[in-house]
């Protein structure tokens, strides 16, 4: 199950490493800022997923914080845009 858990954490990050590329590259801020979104949500699943695969709990407690960051994030780009 861990190797599983592993496979997918993998393929997660791949994902956010494409959204990575959308986020140099973008043509606009709001196509930049939801790539910022997916480079969060993504790294929380990558690390909850990690988290249970290595049974260590603690990194759950870091994927919390950075979705809250996250959230900030997109707060602060929808305040910035007025």
């Amino acid at each position: 199950m861990t190797e599983l858990l592993l496979a997918v954490a993998a393929f997660v990050l791949g994902t956010v490493a494409l959204g990575l590329v959308r986020l140099l590259r973008g043509p606009g801020d709001a196509d930049r800022m939801l790539a910022a979104q997916l480079l969060g949500t993504g790294g929380v699943a990558a690390l909850l997923l990690l988290g249970v695969a290595s049974g260590d709990n603690a990194v759950a407690d870091i994927a919390l914080v950075l979705a809250l960051l996250a959230a900030f994030a997109s707060v602060a780009f929808v305040s910035g845009a007025r």
